[in-house]
């Protein structure tokens, strides 16, 4: 894939999101819009966990808990008892009961609106830094998860090892005017068609510009 064809691939993915209503991104999307901090947690909360099993915790939490005042104040056992099933519950619930209380101590209660700052938090690396940036403040940031760092190289856009030099390379070479939607896009095509094992590439919207770069099968058309 060339550079010159990221229009043609982001218009391609928005039309393809914009139909893929059974994508657990787009619940998930629904879920966690709120405050600031509501995305915050629920973005926290999403590391390591399918996006299906983050919006039923996601809400279930949020039936108990409204602010960072309610968080820092519950015990930890609580909170891992909330967040049950997500990945990882016992250290998120360390993680999300720490960053209450920083973000009490230090930023008034408020949600910092930057990268740089939301790294300084608990449990918030810089995927959920970037998407919290983009879906809360509506501000320019490359949120990369998996399904970003393995479509993007699968595409030939990027050859990188880790999320995070796809992060970099991607402030490089995608026009900043994509980035906003970019995640949310290439995740819903992650999840429905563009598989980690056997995509559907035939009648792919995207196929005629992408590499394929690592793709040894590929899922049958139906009959």
């Amino acid at each position: 894939m060339k550079v010159s064809d990221i229009p043609y691939v982001n218009r391609k993915l928005k039309e393809h999101y914009a139909k893929a209503q059974h994508a657990p991104v787009i619940e998930f999307m629904r879920v966690q819009a709120g405050s600031p901090f509501r995305i915050l947690v629920a973005t926290v909360l999403s590391a390591r966990t399918k996006d299906e099993t983050t919006s039923v915790v996601v809400q279930r939490l949020f039936s108990h808990i409204t602010t960072p005042t309610d968080l820092a104040a519950a015990p930890v056992d609580t909170i891992a008892e909330w967040i049950f099933p997500v990945g990882f519950y016992r250290t998120k619930a360390k993680h999300l009961k720490s960053m209450a209380q920083v973000l009490l101590d230090q930023y008034h209660g408020e949600v910092p609106k930057t990268v740089e700052e939301l790294c300084k938090l608990p449990g918030v690396g810089r995927k959920t830094a970037n998407l919290v940036v983009t879906a809360a403040f509506d501000d320019y940031g490359i949120c990369v998860d998996i399904h970003v760092h393995r479509i993007c190289n699968r595409l030939g856009l990027v050859k990188t090892k880790t999320p995070h030099e796809t992060e970099m390379e991607l402030r490089q070479s995608l026009p900043k005017r994509y980035w906003k939607g970019w995640n949310r896009y290439v995740v819903a095509f992650g999840q429905t068609r563009c598989t980690p094992r056997a995509p559907a590439c035939h009648d792919c919207p995207i196929q005629k510009v992408c590499n394929q770069v690592g793709v040894t099968a590929k899922r049958k058309p139906p009959a």
